[in-house]
């Protein structure tokens, strides 16, 4: 399976953030690329009120997104706001594609270094997995790498490749993290991971506030945590083939999975 990951910096227009995404899916998929994943908050940067700009999955992005993916005869993951009924919103991953279209809300919502997700996003509940030529990929947004559980639970309902969206909050040691958690996160399930960031703004001279922006640095790890291709801080695209008999060998040769058992509680 050929993928690739699209790291762009987003801004607060939708549109801009659209033709951007148009443009790189095409250039993707002239590539080969069957799978196109984009960072988390793609339509929209956090910095700026999300509920009014928030729309269902087959709004006008994501009816736009979900059109491309059936013109580029693609996979597209990309990252959204859809409305939440308390009048907060759900921080979504679309995937559209020709096996029709799924989301994923984020379960773990980043109220972290100072900053509190929670208080304009709902959490979601529920895992997400889709289906793409033969392989099973589970969808995690950003925070959610910190938690192993969710990756786990989906590796062992047959995911072979998790999907991490990000826009991963700069600072001391951040990167760093970034690239630990990822890369523990395949050796955890013996799968790939594709992790895509958004890129860092203060590479393209944006001077970036408070909120959540980008660190870059996505990357592709195989099922033993071996970073297989990788990124800069700016604006670009990877594009990487999976050898996805790779992760099954894995999981042959180091059952993790297979080999689980139940924890007790002690007295």
């Amino acid at each position: 399976m050929r993928v690739a990951l699209v790291q762009l910096s987003s801004g607060h227009d939708v549109a801009a953030n659209l033709a951007k995404v148009v443009a790189t899916a095409r250039s993707a998929a002239a590539r080969g690329a069957e799978l196109i994943v984009y960072p988390e908050a793609t339509m929209f940067a956090f910095g700026a009120s999300l509920s009014g700009i928030a729309q269902p999955v087959d709004g006008p992005f994501g009816s736009a997104v979900r059109s491309l993916a059936d013109e580029l005869g693609v996979t597209i993951i990309v990252g959204m706001f859809t409305p939440a009924d308390d009048g907060r919103v759900f921080n979504t991953l679309l995937a559209a594609g020709p096996g029709g279209t799924s989301s994923y809300d984020k379960i773990h919502l980043f109220d972290a270094f100072g900053f509190q997700e929670s208080r304009t996003v709902a959490a979601g509940t529920d895992l997400r997995r889709i289906t793409l030529g033969g392989a099973t990929i589970g969808l995690a947004t950003c925070y959610d790498v910190r938690f192993p559980v969710l990756f786990i639970e989906n590796a062992a309902a047959g995911a072979e490749i998790a999907v991490v969206s990000a826009s991963w909050a700069a600072g001391p040691g951040k990167v760093e993290q970034w690239e630990l958690l990822v890369r523990a996160r395949a050796v955890d399930t013996t799968g790939f991971v594709l992790a895509c960031g958004q890129a860092d703004p203060a590479v393209l001279g944006v001077v970036a506030g408070s909120a959540p922006t980008g660190v870059g640095h996505s990357m592709v790890v195989s099922p033993y945590g071996e970073v297989l291709a990788r990124l800069g801080a700016g604006e670009d695209t990877l594009i990487v083939d999976l050898d996805l008999a790779a992760a099954r060998a894995a999981r042959d040769a180091i059952p993790v999975l297979r080999n689980r058992r139940p924890l007790g509680t002690s007295a």
